[in-house]
């Protein structure tokens, strides 16, 4: 247990946080503890007063029933911490992306009329469009073929059309890809063609204000726990945990639920 413990405290730190709260919230509500209805997204709650603006942040959380809770948070955690310890090493600038992905797939399922209510389907997509970006000429495994790592992404969308209602998945995973090309093209593309090497979507100071006033909050609050000294006196220290690859297939990916 304190060898599991250590791992989990070792690992990227808004991965964690993220996945954490998605098994508690969707546990809650997939046992029943906690209606849906709470925490699904549309506008008219938004409007309402006061605002539940939290909709915003649960949308994105909720995961599948039965195997797809553990799955989906599997497979979140592991694209979500290779970003984190990879091309959004800053906290700032992992945080900056996932505002901008997660507000890009709202204001499409928003103008298309789709009417979807949860979002974790089109933030995995997201996340893994992005992480297969800087993993071009590489192979991967994906069912029993091996592809191009650059395309796992549409592969994992094209899949679903040899599931049962899993052509529903489609719309809302293509909100997921196109906000994540556009995050591409803002930020990798256009800078390396068109802008001079400026991003047009630099993470706003506001990111880093954030991110330091938690840190600091949370490195006054953390408790100094003594551990196990060794013959010297000195305490022992565990070691980081190592990010996992890309899942090899999308089998485990239950078809998508289009609500309203």
């Amino acid at each position: 247990m304190d060898g599991a413990m250590e791992v989990y405290w070792q690992a990227p730190v808004i991965a964690r946080s993220t996945v954490t709260a998605m098994l508690l919230m969707s546990a809650a509500v997939h046992f029943g503890m906690l209606s849906g209805t709470h925490v699904i997204f549309h506008q008219y709650f938004l409007w309402k007063f006061p605002p539940q603006i939290w909709r915003l942040f649960t949308a994105y959380l909720l995961t599948g029933p039965q195997l797809g809770l553990l799955f989906d948070a599997y497979f979140s955690y592991q694209y979500l911490s290779q970003l984190e310890r990879g091309r959004y090493s800053k906290k700032e600038d992992l945080l900056w992306y996932l505002t901008f992905i997660c507000g890009t797939i709202l204001g499409v399922n928003y103008i298309t009329g789709l009417g979807y209510m949860t979002f974790l389907h089109a933030l995995m997509i997201s996340m893994t469009y992005t992480v297969v970006q800087d993993q071009r000429g590489m192979k991967t495994n994906f069912y029993f073929i091996t592809i191009p790592a650059q395309l796992t992404p549409y592969a994992m969308i094209a899949i679903n059309m040899l599931f049962p209602g899993g052509a529903a998945q489609i719309p809302l995973q293509l909100e997921g890809l196109f906000a994540a090309h556009l995050w591409e093209f803002l930020t990798k593309i256009w800078p390396a063609f068109g802008g001079q090497g400026r991003t047009l979507l630099p993470t706003p100071p506001f990111f880093t204000t954030v991110v330091n006033t938690i840190s600091g909050l949370a490195g006054r609050a953390a408790p100094v726990v003594p551990g196990p000294r060794g013959a010297a006196g000195g305490v022992a220290r565990g070691a980081s945990a190592g990010s996992g690859p890309l899942p090899d297939s999308w089998r485990t990916r239950g078809p998508g639920h289009r609500l309203g």
